[in-house]
């Protein structure tokens, strides 16, 4: 994985004394963020909701001549929801949980909870029609829960990336991966973790010429608490570090004490997904790492489950689709279909279809260079796009040819998204661990693309979530992206 680190004008910064770092107390606010009154603010939305629900349903039922339970039976529907959540960890704490990660397991929850209140009914022995009751009651819960999270995780994501709801980080390590950590959190308020500074045993030991984080160094970790008495800090994160593991263990301890929540980031951590799970020999622990196989029986339905949808939706944009390929023919010469050569799985080039965007390129243009660190993608040198082609690629439709590329078996729906093989050339041998990606066949839209990687943007995270992606593949997984990749069409692309 490559490490990008933010970059810092004085290489040699001594520690900061406590004389330019002055304590404070905690806000209110800041209790609150950090402290399990959060997640009885998240039980308190949920038991609101759930009472709305029931109320809505209970006179939705009256309006139609049913009869709604009895008050007891409405009463102990509430808490069974919400301890049904809690049983399946919903509430458990955790770095930025996505809005579609919470739905099934709501909507599961609310179904299984209404079977319950149903079985109440049926044996209180409950006049007119318990079934329809019990209908009404679980279609306004699944209806509402979920919209309540939305409008919760909207208002939370919102303050965060205004700086608000944050709460101070400190980061336990001084090297390439410590740098890591700190450039994600600051490119992504979402998480709610705003690094203050720098723990460690050394003030730098990062490889000769790279930047250092721009962040003040406090010290060395056995003054930890010091430097969560001066930074006001309620997070800390342990990153790759030089301290010994006896200093380290005082780290933890010492922050439990004072209430913080501390993240370790694992040794081969690019090896280590969702589903990795703890296992112990006696009372040692051990990390067991499950393994992706992109050639095993899940990625055979994946292909499977790939061209059938693609042939339904083909047939269902057959009006657009042959609506832009009478538009393309019409805006200047050349062909309908731009077919690029592109690597896919196994490092084979296949040639991926778009509708032609573009007008011929003259002997006068200026050839395209690429920037540093970014991959290619969007306007390329001069501006040669027509005026349906703009339209296109604004909305994305110049690449619905790509279904077809999925029906030939040359492309999945989700994966990596394919690169020329100039590129590919020049990314392996700049970008570590780039070519995994082509374990797998590329897609028509990927986990990079949905989180805002699209054109010319940085090849070394797309890279990041590509392997991300592979490494925690699951059906699921291509819903979720399925789902994000609507709202992120509708952002403007070029």
């Amino acid at each position: 994985m490559a490490i990008r680190i933010l970059h810092v004008e004085n290489e040699s910064a001594p520690p900061v004394s406590s004389s330019k770092l002055p304590a404070r107390r905690k806000t209110f606010a800041e209790r609150v963020r950090t402290n399990p009154l959060s997640t009885v603010i998240t039980v308190t939305i949920d038991a609101l909701s759930v009472s709305v629900a029931t109320l809505i349903g209970a006179q939705w039922a009256m309006s139609t001549h049913d009869y709604p339970p009895d008050l007891w039976l409405a009463i102990l529907f509430v808490p069974v929801v919400i301890g049904m959540l809690a049983m399946r960890g919903v509430y458990r704490r955790r770095l930025n949980r996505e809005f579609l990660d919470e739905i099934g397991p709501i909507e599961a929850t609310v179904a299984i909870a209404t079977m319950f209140l149903l079985a109440g009914m049926l044996f209180a022995h409950e006049a007119g029609r318990p079934g329809s009751t019990v209908l009404k009651i679980w279609l306004c819960a699944a209806v509402l829960m979920p919209l309540a999270r939305l409008v919760r995780v909207i208002i939370q994501r919102t303050l965060r990336r205004h700086k608000h709801l944050v709460a101070p980080t400190l980061i336990v390590g001084n090297g390439r991966v410590a740098g890591h950590i700190i450039n994600r959190l600051e490119e992504s308020p979402e998480y709610g973790l705003e690094p203050v500074g720098i723990v460690d045993a050394e003030p730098w030991f990062g490889q000769p010429g790279d930047p250092r984080p721009d962040l003040p160094y406090l010290g060395h970790p056995e003054n930890i608490a010091e430097a969560i008495r001066l930074t006001g800090a309620q997070n800390v994160v342990i990153a790759f570090s030089r301290t010994q593991d006896q200093v380290l263990t005082h780290v933890v301890r010492t922050a439990h004490q004072n209430g913080l929540r501390v993240w370790v980031v694992p040794r081969m951590f690019d090896t280590i997904g969702e589903r990795a799970r703890i296992e112990h020999v006696g009372g040692t622990p051990l990390l067991a790492l499950p393994h992706t196989d992109p050639r095993g029986w899940q990625f055979a339905v994946k292909h499977i489950f790939d061209r059938v949808t693609a042939f339904f939706l083909l047939v269902m944009i057959s009006p657009i689709f042959l609506t832009l390929l009478l538009l393309v023919k019409l805006s200047s010469p050349g062909p309908i279909f731009f077919s690029q050569p592109r690597v896919g799985r196994d490092g084979r080039a296949f040639g991926c279809l778009k509708f032609r965007s573009m007008r011929a390129a003259d002997s006068s243009d200026a050839a395209f260079q690429l920037k540093t660190g970014a991959a290619p993608g969007g306007v390329e040198g001069v501006d040669r796009r027509t005026k349906i082609g703009k339209i296109m690629r604004a909305t994305s439709l110049d690449e619905l040819p790509q279904f077809i590329n999925v029906l030939r078996g040359e492309m999945s729906l989700v994966g990596p998204r394919p690169e020329r093989p100039e590129f590919v050339e020049l990314f392996e041998a700049q970008i570590q661990r780039y070519g995994e990606r082509h374990r797998v066949r590329a897609g028509v839209t990927g986990w990079a693309q949905v989180h805002g990687l699209r054109g010319q943007t940085s090849i070394a995270d797309r890279a990041e979530w590509d392997n991300y992606y592979i490494e925690n593949w699951s059906l699921a997984l291509d819903l979720k992206i399925l789902a994000l990749t609507i709202p992120a069409v509708l952002r403007r692309a070029e």
